[in-house]
């Protein structure tokens, strides 16, 4: 797949991963690849192990066995901040947004929290330097995620979608070549939603890869290059939207007649 960095190049990768919690099997042997320039999509329905995958890649749940790689190097036994500083950023389903800061200053701490790594004292005395570097990276994620205009607003006067596009800027102002976003359109309106695909795109455009968990099957359908299906665990099914719209697996395990109905005619 062309881009507009050109070929797709190594970004996220997952092998035969399983996470089990006591007795239960949540992610069971999954395999997926999520590379630079590309907007791959992981679904299903609630319970499916999505976000528990997620959590597998950036570190936050040691795996039971497989392996997890970042731009082709082995990441599996690293910490969540080392794998940031090797260029993977992450969002949640839950914002977390200071209210007591302005929009520009929550998004200058996605640079920050980069740079500083296990050492969060370290900007406690940051050379001029790193301050214009942080400047710098705040100011562009801003453009880049079309919130320039609410910099010195407070995120508590935000409308949910601008709150969104926010946090969306934070992780974008870290660098981070790869991103993992967790369900980032809930609580978005359709026009919302629409701008945030957009936004997306472009990002992706830039050469940046992106791993989305979202259950908008509009969004999915309209803005994925490659989708993988979970359904108890398992991956039921992987290939293109067409694809996916076109699976009575995935259309039995997870779509459902009405969502299905509605997938196949975005």
């Amino acid at each position: 797949m062309l881009t507009g960095a050109g070929v797709t190049a190594p970004g996220l990768g997952v092998h035969e991963l399983s996470v089990r919690f006591g007795g239960l099997l949540a992610v069971d042997s999954v395999t997926l690849e999520a590379p630079l320039g590309r907007l791959t999509g992981l679904i299903g329905p609630n319970g499916a192990g999505k976000t528990t995958t997620f959590n597998a890649c950036s570190g936050l749940n040691r795996p039971t066995s497989g392996s997890v790689s970042l731009f082709g190097q082995d990441v599996t036994r690293l910490a969540p901040h080392a794998r940031a500083q090797r260029g993977l950023g992450r969002t949640f389903q839950r914002m977390e947004l200071f209210d007591s800061l302005t929009v520009r200053a929550n998004v200058g701490l996605g640079c920050e929290g980069v740079m500083a790594g296990s050492r969060p004292w370290k900007f406690l005395r940051a050379s001029r330097a790193e301050r214009s570097r942080i400047s710098a990276a705040t100011e562009e994620a801003m453009e880049s995620c079309d919130v320039t205009s609410l910099a010195h607003r407070r995120p508590a006067s935000l409308s949910t979608g601008q709150r969104r596009l926010v946090e969306l800027a934070r992780v974008v102002a870290g660098g981070f070549q790869m991103l993992l976003l967790d369900e980032p359109s809930s609580g978005l309106d359709r026009n919302e939603t629409g701008r945030f695909g957009e936004i997306l795109r472009q990002l992706v455009a830039q050469g940046r890869g992106i791993l989305i968990v979202e259950h908008d099957m509009e969004l999915v359908m309209s803005c994925c290059d490659y989708l993988h299906v979970l359904d108890f665990g398992r991956q039921i099914f992987d290939g293109t939207p067409e694809q996916v719209r076109g699976s009575d697996l995935v259309r039995a395990a997870y779509l459902g007649s009405e969502a299905a109905e509605s997938a196949a005619s975005s």
